[in-house]
């Protein structure tokens, strides 16, 4: 079999934490990080545990270096911090948004839909530890398909869009 070209898009892929296959040859793993860290965990052995950030390219989220319509498939898991200091765990693990957040992510919402081909699909990921989830949806004009929130307090939602998909 030949070389598999990407389809999907993470770039906010962090340390790719949810991805069954992190080296996936399916998609493009992108963040503005990459740097590696060793956290302190009690259930790891010897109290700690690697923290690696390896995307096969540094990019922003707010300026994708590909052209319009270059995937079938976005995944958009942006840092959902804003009050947690720079070298705090959850920073570390998570990133941190500045404090331009809002034009941040309305810039990163505008980016990934750019470079999503029509009706390809957009999979948003959001935690509201400090930001609910409903002023995150004001920040584009998209509005998600479905979606399912989860974690042990329910806070972290899955929204899932289709670009070009019509709605009143």
């Amino acid at each position: 079999m030949g070389e598999t070209t990407p389809t999907v898009l993470d770039p906010c892929c962090g340390s790719r934490m949810f991805w069954f296959d992190r080296a996936d040859s399916r998609a493009v793993f992108g963040d503005i990080r990459s740097e590696a860290h060793e956290l302190r965990d009690k259930s790891s052995a010897g109290g700690a545990r690697k923290l690696v950030i390896a995307p096969d390219a540094e990019m922003d989220f707010r300026d994708l270096p590909f052209a319009d319509g270059s995937f079938n498939l976005v995944v958009f898991d942006p840092p959902h911090l804003v009050r947690n200091g720079k070298t705090g765990w959850l920073a570390k693990k998570y990133g941190k948004l500045g404090q331009t957040w809002q034009n941040d992510l309305r810039a990163g919402f505008r980016e990934c839909f750019r470079v999503l081909r029509e009706g390809g699909t957009m999979v948003f990921k959001w935690n509201e530890h400090e930001i609910p989830v409903g002023r995150i949806l004001e920040l584009t004009p998209e509005r998600p398909l479905f979606g399912n929130r989860c974690g042990k307090t329910a806070k972290s939602h899955w929204l899932v869009f289709m670009k070009g998909a019509p709605h009143d």
